[in-house]
């Protein structure tokens, strides 16, 4: 009898060639994960219909039928590539032609005019005759033949050329199913009780050919929780298992440079909201604990300034800070602004880049090692072994998404003990997704603006009103202010039929020949990048073309339009970061969506989403409703990989919630999953992150 852990060579229908084929292009070497490589969607085999009724029927968009009869003739038509054999199939109540355009010598010998079969396949309409091109024909007592929901499966081209389909995997499938014992349970009996889930086994056996929908229903509600709280279950036991083992400096005191600048550098008065959040992350630097707190907030909420706030208690507690940010135009960003912010109360912040001299570099390493240099800023380079701090205490993350665990990892090895780490996401994500991706973080939300932001007003304009937009832009130009013009691509692209920033260049400077131009994207070399943004951040040029590379860590207040070619091609979340460029002085700004008129009604539904609201975490939710989670997924956080198999982030919130809340209970009740009812749970956790570093005592 197979087991779970059964290698599918042995099973009926595979072998070792073909079990080769699927670990390498599906990744199924086991039954396990057989079956859970779950069908994309079902064919329902449930009922016969009579040819009679077929011909009945006038709606040539008709779903895909089960005829049952005998063919009462073949003949093989046409001559070289026309050839077609063509078989007619009664069932008693009339007749209907069969058609296949190849393999016809096979399909003629294999076939026989006396013998029952079934016909599956959807039926065409062709010169006003219903027929069937390549149907599938099984006989009655098939596994194929069998009545109810068959599973569809997700194939690869490789699977195709090598004679795999989806028929096949299901028929393999079932053979399983026929002859395996019954699966064993891994959730708490508890659990399974309180939300009346149906067993894994059956579960699993559902899944691939559910008798009804209210039965796959069921099913599928029954795995996605699973699959969701396994994940919950990892992320908590991490959580805690850090809460309450991992030591952290304690900062006693609030003094001379928290006060100080708190008194006479602070640029405006904090919000309720980044005093809530101060409040939090003071309350856990004081703890003798590890902090790890995640800070989300909308663009312009003011997170660098909790940032700060927060490395100003290092400093105060005779310690180092150090923020890293993935670019280099974000990291320098971040430096002048804070290096500007605490002039007054003189601290040494220094700028650390892989673009940075050899003799600056030197100095920073230096100064780090004996502790003259006090808040570090930097990219990737501040994780180099060379970088070394004299007592590194708090550790800032800006964008953490673009970061590997494993790099961030390096960071807390810089200090005997770990430093305190906060993380930043200028993207805000919706409660659900966030409770899964940053499930092991206290979570802390910036929701209020500063006072005196005005928002942003969005509109949506087409091709055919660009005149129009640029005599408003030329009228905010006259008055001083400053432009953002965004591109897709950087050149032209004979596959996309896309604007690109190098053209786009050369048409705003004849378009305003009067107005300084420059140009910023990813392929230019850092030192021509910095040059160009120097010049728009100073005010000497008006207009900035670009790509996406601004999207983040540009700071210009000046700058009052932001004009966004092919809006459509962008996702939402995107369009709001790049729309969190403008508006951050005191006048008001403009975020202008440019795009042919010619759209799809979801597309133009989506960019007026942007036109309806600035509210960040709403903006969020959309595009995670219809876009679903994206890259996400698959990233590495905290040490667990989220390749979901059933569960979606975008639209299983309400699971989620449900699976973190019995995660949470079955820990409180048995922290160590050594009660007898949850030793399954126990050995399926196990086996699920076997793979996995443990990377618990890091953010």
């Amino acid at each position: 009898m197979p087991q779970i852990d059964t290698d599918i060579k042995y099973l009926k229908g595979v072998g070792p060639a073909r079990a080769d084929l699927f670990a390498t292009e599906l990744g199924v070497r086991t039954v396990g994960d057989l079956l859970e490589y779950y069908p994309l969607h079902y064919l329902d085999r449930s009922s016969i219909v009579t040819v009679a009724e077929l011909k009945r029927r006038e709606d040539p968009d008709q779903p895909s039928v089960q005829l049952r009869g005998r063919f009462v003739s073949f003949n093989v038509l046409g001559e070289g590539a026309k050839m077609r054999l063509v078989g007619l199939f009664s069932d008693g109540t009339g007749t209907i032609e069969v058609v296949w355009f190849n393999r016809i010598r096979q399909l003629r010998e294999a076939y026989r005019t006396s013998k029952d079969y079934i016909l599956f396949g959807k039926p065409t309409l062709f010169n006003g005759v219903w027929n069937f091109a390549h149907p599938e024909v099984d006989v009655p007592e098939s596994v194929q033949a069998k009545e109810g929901f068959h599973g569809v499966y997700s194939l690869t081209e490789k699977l195709r050329n090598r004679g795999v389909t989806s028929r096949l995997i299901f028929s393999i499938v079932q053979n399983l199913l026929s002859v395996l014992d019954p699966i064993e349970e891994t959730l708490p009996q508890s659990v399974i009780a309180e939300h009346h889930f149906i067993s894994r086994d059956q579960a699993l056996r559902t899944i691939h050919s559910p008798v009804s929908q209210d039965m796959l229903r069921r099913a599928k509600e029954r795995l996605k929780f699973e699959e969701l709280f396994f994940i919950q279950l990892k992320m908590q036991r991490m959580f805690r298992k850090r809460k309450s083992q991992l030591p952290g400096n304690v900062f006693s005191t609030i003094g001379y440079y928290f006060n100080n600048f708190y008194s006479q550098c602070l640029p405006f008065e904090l919000t309720g909201a980044q005093k809530r959040v101060i409040r939090e992350i003071r309350e856990d630097v004081r703890t003798g604990r590890q902090m790890n707190r995640l800070i989300q907030g909308d663009v312009g909420s003011g997170k660098t300034l909790v940032a700060l706030m927060s490395m100003l208690m290092a400093l105060d507690n005779g310690m180092q800070a150090c923020l890293m940010a993935p670019t280099e135009i974000l990291a320098t960003q971040h430096y002048e602004t804070i290096r500007d912010m605490v002039a007054k109360i003189g601290i040494n912040v220094q700028l650390l880049k892989g673009s940075t001299l050899k003799k600056k570099r030197d100095e920073i390493h230096q100064g780090l090692m004996e502790g003259s240099v006090q808040i570090l800023i930097g990219t990737h380079a501040v994780i180099e072994d060379s970088v070394q701090f004299k007592a590194l205490g708090m550790v800032v993350i800006d964008e953490q998404h673009r970061f590997g665990v494993a790099q961030r990892a390096r960071l807390w090895g810089k200090s005997q003990i770990p430093p305190h780490v906060l993380v930043m996401t200028a993207t805000p994500i919706p409660r659900t997704l966030a409770m899964t991706i940053y499930g092991d973080l206290d979570v802390s939300v910036i929701d209020e603006l500063p006072p005196g932001r005005k928002p942003v007003l969005t509109l949506l304009r087409y091709d055919e009103q660009r005149l129009q937009v640029y005599r408003a832009l030329y009228d905010q130009l006259r008055k001083g202010r400053q432009a953002y013009i965004v591109y897709p691509l950087v050149e032209e692209s004979e596959k996309l039929d896309l604007r690109n920033v190098t053209e786009g260049l050369e048409h705003i400077r004849e378009t305003f020949p009067d107005m300084e131009v420059v140009m910023v994207h990813g392929k230019m070399k850092n030192q021509e990048k910095d040059h160009q943004m120097e010049l728009f951040s100073s005010g000497k040029a008006k207009i900035l073309v670009a790509t996406t590379v601004i999207e983040v860590g540009v700071n210009v207040p000046n700058a009052t339009t932001m004009i966004i070619e092919n809006a459509e091609r962008f996702g939402l979340s995107q369009l709001h970061q790049l729309r969190g460029r403008v508006g951050r002085g005191g006048n008001q700004s403009y975020c202008i969506l440019m795009t042919k008129y010619k759209i799809s009604k979801e597309t133009r539904e989506r960019l007026q989403i942007m036109t309806s609201t600035t509210d960040g975490f709403v903006i969020a939710e959309a595009d995670l409703r219809l876009r679903g989670p994206g890259d996400i997924e698959g990233t590495m956080q905290s040490g667990v990989a989220l390749n979901l198999r059933i569960a979606n982030l975008a639209t299983d919130g309400q699971i989620i919630q449900l699976a973190r809340r019995s995660a949470e209970r079955i820990l409180d009740e048995d922290p160590r999953l050594e009660a007898i009812e949850n030793r399954a749970t126990a050995t399926r956790l196990r086996q699920l992150f076997v793979n996995d570093l443990d990377w618990s005592m890091i953010s």
